[in-house]
């Protein structure tokens, strides 16, 4: 073999041998299940959760078919949500309720998946999607745990999604509104109307529908706005507002309230 061969043989050899050695992979210890689940605990308890999660998935996978092995792929969901790390949580919870449909905790792990959403609401005007991932996620809770023990959290937290939505379509049919997009902002108000009728915003979306009305010359659609608000929510401060914009429809409006009425609801967007 030439010389030069040699060279290149050898480098080659040195190459390998260094790759070789990078790609060590430090190997796990073997252990009894009550340690490793105790040892994640014990991470746990000194404030660690991101650290705890991989113990948590290394007791499954030294003992997949010990007792532990559930709890702890709950724990390590648990860990991930308790470091903010929501993606992971939710793909841990939702690989356990696959795999584990009868167990215990399903129902725990349907409410920390919620939760899981519902933590990363920051602001619904900018973003609704994640308020409508947390508000669907706490319904599949409550309804298949509809007398389990978060349904009564569970259920509040969906009517604060549910305002917080309906919310949402305000500030944007207000938008409309504020900009004489009328027809347009009337979807909007009838959204909250049809699909958000149990939340505080219902009130203000009827008084608001009646000032679009109002806008449009379309008066006798404006007193039936305010006889559902009157007849709905009779003690609003917005049913109260609505009644100032409109003439009682059953005694004669006198000449010009129509006019004032209307003057009213336009200047205030001027």
């Amino acid at each position: 073999m030439r010389t030069y061969d040699k060279i290149i043989m050898l480098i080659c050899c040195c190459f390998i041998g260094a790759c070789s050695s990078a790609t060590v992979v430090e190997e796990q210890i073997e252990q009894p299940v009550e340690v490793l689940y105790n040892d994640a605990l014990d991470t746990v308890l000194n404030e660690s959760p991101e650290k705890a999660a991989p113990k948590f998935e290394e007791v499954e996978r030294q003992h997949p078919y010990s007792a532990l092995a559930v709890r702890a792929q709950v724990m390590a969901a648990w860990s991930f949500y308790q470091a903010n790390d929501y993606v992971r949580a939710v793909n841990a919870l939702d690989r356990f309720v696959e795999l584990n449909p009868a167990s215990e905790f399903v129902e725990y792990a349907y409410y920390l998946k919620a939760l899981s959403y519902y933590e990363q609401i920051v602001d619904v005007e900018r973003d609704a999607a994640m308020t409508m991932l947390a508000m669907q996620a706490f319904e599949e809770l409550v309804r298949r745990f509809p007398q389990g023990t978060y349904s009564r959290d569970a259920q509040l937290k969906i009517d604060l999604t549910r305002s917080h939505l309906a919310g949402k379509e305000m500030a944007v049919g207000r938008y409309y509104l504020n900009n004489q997009f009328y027809s347009a902002a009337l979807r909007r108000f009838q959204i909250v109307i049809d699909n958000y009728d149990t939340t505080n915003q219902v009130p203000e979306a009827l008084h608001r529908s009646a000032e679009a009305y109002l806008a449009l010359g379309l008066i006798e659609e404006a007193g039936r706005i305010r006889q559902v608000a009157v007849y709905n929510y009779p003690n609003s401060i917005w049913t109260e507002r609505l009644a100032a914009l409109i003439a009682d429809p059953e005694k004669p409006a006198p000449k010009g309230v129509l006019k004032r009425s209307f003057d009213a609801v336009t200047s205030i967007f001027d």
